[in-house]
């Protein structure tokens, strides 16, 4: 232990370095499956599709002319084409080592955040503000896990942090106007791969135009233009034969249905990262981050920007935010070490001070361990990769009388991409009846989502389909239990699998 507090102390950034980075290999290695809905089935879900020729989402147009831009960029989902594309070039196709492989360079890109975040604020506030950052971005609890995550919301971080990282350089070290241009090209690709990060990017202009510096606002704003120019002009327009029309598509989607998601009061956000912060520590992270305001603007006022912008707009998800984490830890850092200067005599403040500190490591280490290697959405995946065994299956049923609506099956474990039907909490058994009878598809498998009244159940759809046979129960994973419990809106269901041997015998299973 004393080599190691000695390593820390004399070579702060390679400690928090290899620390980070050994627990996103854990993540990469252990935290299989997906998070949240968009990290699978706007990214994954999507490549994979377009590589097997099948467009399943309806993302690209079609020959009917039916299809419609769905205001999403297509370059990050277009990055995994190609990876996904290459590692089948040479002979891998199995999903869950492509997932590994894809985890494992999220891994290595998110270390981006954690060595431009200590570098950064090493410019900003010096050595000892620097390492503590650099802690927390390497080790805070959720980080890792999001790491590996293909959210855009996280990937989308590490083109804003070295933006920042080049506009600070750049002023201390009057760099010429190229640094600030490339800069402003390396927001713009934050933009890529995620729109809503043009209001960091211009709040980092803001604050730029608030210091009165005009040419660099203006040099950095024109390679941000000229990056997303590239991008999506080029993109959009060897697709749909229009530039900028996924952009638009965006816009004037979030503009006419912000209410169809989940609206919560303005305040959701404060309450969200104060909360998952783990408070004390969290108060004095916003406390430290408005103290601030003045000397570190260019932290300031993105943040702000970004707060008032999500909290004002009724859709709130709380993985919205998680791309200024990082800037706030490093504002509220800064701010609050330059706070407690002011109660270094007042011996009980201190105390108090260390004690609070004390508790959000042993919380954060207590949350860090299992969250690292979280197996999530496990049912949901491994019952598709259960039914990826059978050749020959064409169509299933997904049964869930406790949701209105459909938890998506990930058809990308599945190595098949295939219509299937629901049956939800609004839906009848006469009616699903008269469907069948009216020449609607058989299912091969009948998937029944939570054990609730599971008898009951099963025997109605034995009134429609007698030939069906258990076949296996997909149970969750540890924490998706524990976060189900946390939280019941959080569904991760024990998925049942029954097979009809009327459409499908067992011995078709490889």
């Amino acid at each position: 232990m004393d080599k190691l507090f000695a390593w820390n102390k004399a070579r702060p950034l390679h400690a928090i370095f290899w620390c980070g980075l050994l627990l996103r290999l854990l993540a990469a290695i252990f935290a299989k499956g997906y998070g949240w809905h968009d990290d699978q089935f706007l990214v994954i879900e999507i490549a994979q599709s377009w590589l097997d020729g099948v467009d399943f989402y309806g993302w690209l147009p079609n020959t009917q002319g039916t299809n419609i831009p769905e205001g999403f960029s297509f370059f990050y989902p277009g990055l995994h084409f190609v990876l996904f594309w290459l590692l089948e070039f040479l002979g891998l196709t199995d999903p869950q080592t492509k997932m590994l492989i894809v985890r494992i360079l999220h891994a290595l890109w998110s270390m981006v955040i954690v060595v431009f975040g200590y570098k950064t604020t090493l410019l900003i506030a010096g050595k000892k503000p620097a390492a503590q950052v650099g802690w927390l971005l390497a080790t805070f609890w959720i980080f890792p896990f999001l790491s590996v995550r293909n959210l855009v919301e996280y990937a989308s971080i590490p083109f804003l942090m070295v933006g920042l990282w080049m506009i600070i350089t750049g002023q201390k070290n009057q760099r010429f106007a190229l640094w600030f241009l490339v800069a402003g090209l390396v927001f713009g690709m934050a933009f890529n791969v995620r729109f809503q990060t043009l209001i960091v990017t211009g709040g980092f202009g803001l604050a730029l135009l608030f210091q009165q510096r005009w040419k660099e606002t203006f040099l950095v704003a024109l390679g941000t233009l000229i990056s997303i120019l590239a991008v999506q002009v080029t993109v959009d327009y060897f697709v749909w034969g229009k530039p900028l029309v996924q952009f638009i598509e965006y816009v004037d989607y979030n503009m006419h249905n912000a209410a169809l998601y989940i609206v919560s009061p303005w305040y959701t956000y404060l309450l969200f990262l104060l909360g998952i912060m783990i408070p004390p520590v969290s108060i004095f992270i916003f406390a430290g981050y408005f103290y601030s305001w003045k000397k570190l603007s260019i932290l300031f006022v993105p943040i702000l920007i970004f707060m008032i912008f999500h909290s004002y707009y009724p859709n709130k998800q709380e993985r919205f935010v998680v791309t200024i984490m990082p800037f706030l830890f490093m504002a509220g850092v800064v701010g609050w070490q330059r706070m407690v200067q002011l109660w270094n005599e007042n011996k009980k403040t201190m105390k108090w001070i260390t004690g609070s500190w004390m508790f959000f490591w042993i919380v954060n280490f207590i949350l860090l361990v299992p969250v690292t290697v979280m197996y999530s959405k496990k049912a949901r995946v491994e019952s598709m990769a259960y039914l990826s065994q059978y050749d020959q299956i064409q169509h299933f049923l997904i049964e869930d009388e406790q949701q209105t609506v459909l938890r998506f099956p990930p058809q990308y474990y599945l190595k098949k991409w295939i219509n299937y039907d629901t049956f939800m909490r609004n839906d009848s058994i006469s009616g699903y009846r008269g469907k069948i009878a009216q020449g609607g598809t058989v299912p091969d498998f009948v998937l029944f989502f939570q054990p609730d009244n599971l008898d009951r159940r099963v025997d109605s759809m034995l009134t429609i389909f007698p030939e069906l046979e258990y076949e296996a129960t997909i149970e969750p994973g540890f924490m998706d239990k524990v976060i189900y419990w946390l939280n019941p809106i959080n569904d991760n269901q024990i998925i049942t699998i029954y097979r009809n041997s009327a459409t499908i015998a067992k011995t078709t299973a490889k």
